[in-house]
């Protein structure tokens, strides 16, 4: 589970997966078997080795071709007899050119961080692959040391460490193979629920040495991210009729739901029903209100993606998330869960700022596209990437709704006032001005919260979109400087975000970390714009203004 940001007294859990979905006015799902090509909206013209939005039907077949195949595949790629591969999705470009991201199992067992991209060209021939680890998945036996028991006390002691309340293993743990650090060890997974010190629901895996009962790793599953609303004035809403009575189903982006927890912890909660379609009043007091904010969310971040970037849902397979609101009593944060592929907010402090958003909606919900793709190990570098994304996508959505009560721009969470101040959570253009988040890359960036260890990689967009220096946009000042005290030059927000979402679906892996993000980043420039362009240059300026190299 991710949290939209980090208390500061707070011990950092370790590592975690992603998050997404969401919507505004766009049109329906993509049915057949046909696939759209998003033009680059800066000229009007279509990139070659941009992603074509698939159907579902078209999706479905690609992975099925490649799953028919990954026996031949794992065999061209130099895998050994006892590894096998298991297909999870399949990026197809405009020119023909398919990516396909594979997890590996070893002797019938999941290998966690054994992930990798198989790159092919049109005509079906292997001409690369991005692997999360390069070491030889192998062990010398399938057998454990340890009893299952004493990696489940060891979880459990592990989450109570953090402060969690009533944590007990969710099911017995599971025997795999732990690649994602070092030399492949047999170990045990289990993953603890109960709540976090803060009432978040915890979803904590633990991964233990099945030889030694040596801890080797731990995340957190769970990621914390006509209507009259709160913070984006009157808007339209999709909704559906039954019977007499309207509800918060948007039919027309995958049955996106949204329901009340009428201030419980679990549970789907109660559908929002109306009699007349008019939602909320605008003020927090109206139960409403903050579902049309959430429902509003949702469907603005639906559109961004399929219409931007040519994915239709978190899973890029047709399929709505769902969003619940009013969780639990003055609860500050907000979270998205794989597990129920679900988005959840809280009220705030008193109940009257519910942390719904469009920026932080946005960010959540792109939590489930990052679990859907890379996967980004969620502690270390690789986690600062993980929330980094969803800061960089959720500021996109915000840009893309052009809505005139919440206009874009590079601050995150400006409009729900955690600080109790008015000052937002982060700023892209200058991180370190929240008093935590990092503005460069140093060797110390991994021992960071990952909610301030997205510094760099959030400098970096800016920078590339915008350039350095002093300028005004929107009505906001920014003025962002780099490590090297070089002079950036933006490429403008549209094609930073193409590059992001490019590197992130093709070349990133669930270890990559700030060095590979560079390699990521121009790989896909490359791709789109090609290797001597003013977009691959303003990359590798925006990169080394942030200390990456």
């Amino acid at each position: 589970m991710t949290p939209l940001y980090a208390r500061r007294n707070r011990t950092t859990l370790a590592i975690a997966t992603a998050v997404a979905a969401g919507a505004l006015l766009a049109t329906g799902v993509t049915t057949g078997a046909s696939a759209q090509t998003p033009a680059d909206t800066s000229d009007g013209t279509a990139l070659a080795a941009a992603p074509v939005q698939l159907s579902p039907a078209a999706r479905t077949s690609l992975i099925k071709k490649a799953d028919a195949a990954a026996p031949v595949t794992a065999d061209e790629i130099g895998l050994g007899a006892e590894e096998k591969l298991v297909v999870r999705d399949v990026i197809k470009n405009a020119d023909g050119t398919t990516h396909t991201r594979y997890e590996r199992t070893y002797a019938g067992l999941p290998v966690l961080g054994g992930d990798l991209v198989v790159h092919e060209t049109k005509a079906g021939k292997t001409q690369g692959v991005t692997k999360a680890t390069k070491a030889t998945i192998k062990v010398s036996d399938v057998t454990p040391d340890i009893a299952r028991s004493t990696a489940e006390k060891q979880a459990v002691s592990a989450a109570k460490a953090e402060g969690s309340k009533e944590s007990a293993a969710d099911k017995a743990p599971r025997k795999v193979v732990w690649a994602a650090d070092g030399k492949p060890a047999l170990a045990y997974e289990t993953v603890v629920g109960g709540f976090q010190h803060d009432g978040t629901p915890q979803e904590l895996h633990v991964v233990t040495d099945a030889e030694t009962g040596k801890k080797l790793y731990e995340w957190e599953a769970v990621k914390t991210g006509t209507g009259n609303s709160q913070y984006s004035g009157k808007v339209t809403i999709g909704t559906s009729l039954s019977g007499s009575t309207y509800q918060l189903n948007d039919t027309s982006r995958g049955a996106h739901k949204t329901y009340n927890l009428n201030r419980g912890t679990s549970g789907t909660g109660t559908l929002f029903t109306d009699a007349d379609d008019t939602w909320g009043t605008g003020a927090a007091s109206n139960t409403q209100t903050a579902a049309v904010d959430a429902h509003y969310g949702a469907q603005v971040t639906w559109d961004f993606y399929k219409n931007v970037l040519g994915r239709t849902g978190i899973k890029n397979n047709g399929v709505a998330a769902y969003s619940r609101v009013h969780y639990s009593s003055g609860y500050v944060n907000a979270f998205w869960q794989d597990s129920c592929f679900c988005m959840t907010y809280g009220d705030g402090s008193g109940n009257s700022k519910p942390l719904t958003s469009l920026d932080v909606a946005g960010h959540e919900m792109s939590h489930g596209v990052t679990a859907n793709t890379a996967g980004l190990n969620y502690s270390g570098e690789s986690g600062g990437l993980n929330e980094a994304t969803s800061d960089i996508f959720g500021t996109a959505v915000e840009f893309y709704a052009a809505n005139a009560s919440d206009v874009g721009d590079y601050l995150i969470g400006e409009k729900i006032d955690i600080n109790g101040n008015g000052t937002p959570l982060r700023y892209m253009d200058k991180p370190s001005k929240d008093g935590a988040s990092k503005d460069s890359w140093s060797s110390s960036l991994g021992s960071v919260d990952v909610h301030y260890s997205s510094g760099p990689a959030n400098h970096f967009f800016y920078l590339l979109s915008e350039g350095s220096g002093a300028k005004t946009i929107n009505g906001v000042s920014y003025n962002s400087s780099t490590s090297n005290g070089s002079t950036v030059t933006g490429i403008g927000r549209d094609k930073a975000t193409k590059i992001w979402y490019k590197a992130l679906t093709e070349y990133m892996t669930s270890t990559t970390k700030y060095a590979g993000a560079r390699t990521a980043t121009l790989s896909a420039a490359s791709a789109l714009y090609g290797s001597t362009s003013t977009e691959y240059k303003a990359v590798a300026a925006a990169w080394s203004g942030v200390n990456v190299a």
